[in-house]
């Protein structure tokens, strides 16, 4: 093994107009970036998401959410050069150079923790995963005995030894591979929860429906399940807190700068998850109807073909481990801007190593290696406090929905354009924000009323599944 720094200094040529590398991103790339976010395990939240709103409201909202993402994030599009044509690097950036710096410092701590929730759930979702290909092989060896019981721990402990090496990745535009392999693999899990769900109702095994959803729950239970159904689906479709980092990775020309390309990468990325969260929801609640479970891939009815549950489940854990680093780089890189400013001289903090194990060559910061490795420890331990699927979905899409995904973008798209207050188009964009932020309350109450039933009856760190 040999260690040195980097030495030479790099070509203007192979410069952008701020100074830093030339960006090589893509259409392509970002919509698998917004693919990887979106095509998430939220998806196979959405068939129960449908059975407590029922057909007409549970598909109304879908397309609610998808609509109003796909919209916002146009408007963070425009956002990312200021007036002067400055870049912003980060959605913090934005925020503070549209706002200012009390705005500034509001949406770094609703955003970073927000993704920091996210990782908390990629990290219990992945957990489940393991333990559902476990307990389907348990079950085919044992038949319908009792005993396939399972800890969650270990699994969740693993996946975070693997996401203290993935975090070496330096930066978010090292992560065009990883995000690929992400996507497709979240489309497998996706169409094989599709193609079972499809299969039961082609057998004559799909439960009843309701075009009005939850009918045999009481009245209170109802309410509080449509809320945090309304919950799941906000978290399924938003992006928009990734949406910067995805701007600054996309290389600009005369012919069509880098906010075009992305709202282009905004409609195929949104079109693509619309399609595909119709096809869960709806096939998946036609199969189970009102006993729909909050994870589709773990209902009962889909125990055989055993192989292609583990293969869905499989696809689920390579899509989070890739997903999880999509979601997490831009918390490292604004901690890490900021160190950088603040210790500016140090070697510990700024200095890069190059690593080469025989042909292979890596860089290694070793503030960066502390640092990371610390945060994702810290994130597996309270996902092994607090591993439940449906109510944190509902709880992170709640706190996340109305600040990153609507209020920000439409509060930076009326300042940059210079929009007159009263005018028509600034009444109507506040009247969105006020009407996203009233479905978050309910979303966020609603998740709140779940985690508390959850939290009474479990104890933390001794799960099973």
């Amino acid at each position: 093994m040999e260690v040195e720094s980097p030495v030479g200094p790099v070509s203007p040529a192979l410069m952008d107009d701020d100074g830093k590398p030339k960006r090589t991103g893509t259409v392509w790339s970002a919509s698998a970036y917004i693919i990887t976010a979106v095509v998430a395990v939220g998806v196979l939240s959405l068939a129960w998401a449908v059975a407590q709103l029922g057909w007409i409201l549970g598909i109304f909202s879908i397309f609610f959410f998808a609509s109003v993402t796909l919209f916002t994030s146009n408007l963070l599009a425009d956002c990312y050069r200021s007036v002067t044509g400055k870049r912003n690097y980060t959605y913090m950036d934005a925020v503070k150079t549209h706002l200012g710096g009390k705005m500034y410092v509001l949406s770094g701590m609703i955003l970073y923790g927000n993704l920091s929730g996210y990782c908390i759930g990629f990290t219990i979702t992945t957990s489940l995963s393991v333990v559902t290909i476990l307990k389907n092989n348990c079950l085919q060896k044992n038949g319908n005995k009792g005993g396939c019981y399972f800890s969650s721990n270990p699994y969740m402990m693993s996946l975070g030894a693997i996401e203290i090496i993935l975090s070496q990745i330096p930066s978010f535009h090292k992560l065009a591979l990883l995000s690929i392999i992400a996507a497709i693999t979240s489309f497998g899990y996706a169409l094989i929860a599709v193609a079972l769900s499809l299969a039961t109702v082609i057998k004559g095994n799909g439960k009843s429906t309701s075009v009005f959803g939850g009918m045999e729950h009481n009245s209170a239970d109802r309410f509080w399940n449509v809320c945090v159904a309304l919950g799941n689906i906000a978290l399924a479709s938003g992006f928009t807190q990734i949406s910067i980092d995805i701007q600054d990775s996309l290389k600009s020309s005369p012919l069509e700068d880098e906010t075009k390309v992305m709202k282009r990468a905004n409609m195929f990325g949104l079109l693509t998850m619309t399609v595909i969260f119709l096809l869960c929801a709806c096939s998946g609640y036609a199969a189970f109807g009102s006993h729909t479970l909050g994870n589709i891939l773990m209902s009962s009815g889909f125990l055989k073909p055993f192989w292609l549950v583990d293969l869905a489940n499989i696809f689920i854990i390579l899509h989070l481990v890739g997903a999880y680093q999509v979601l997490v780089q831009p918390v490292y890189r604004v901690i890490e801007i900021l160190v950088e400013q603040r210790w500016p001289s140090s070697s510990f903090v700024t200095r890069e190593h190059i690593v080469r194990l025989g042909k292979m060559k890596f860089s290694i910061n070793f503030f960066r290696l502390v640092w990371r490795s610390m945060f994702v420890v810290l994130l597996t331990v309270l996902a092994m406090a607090m591993p439940f699927f449906n109510d944190m979905n509902a709880l992170l899409g709640a706190i996340g929905f109305w600040p990153t995904v609507v209020y920000f973008p439409v509060e930076m798209f009326i300042v940059k354009k210079k929009i007159r207050k009263g005018s028509c188009r600034w009444f109507g964009l506040q009247m969105l924000s006020f009407v996203c932020l009233l479905v978050s309350l309910a979303a966020a109450c609603g998740a709140l009323h779940g985690f508390g039933h959850a939290l009474g009856k479990y104890k933390p760190f001794m799960y099973k599944a």
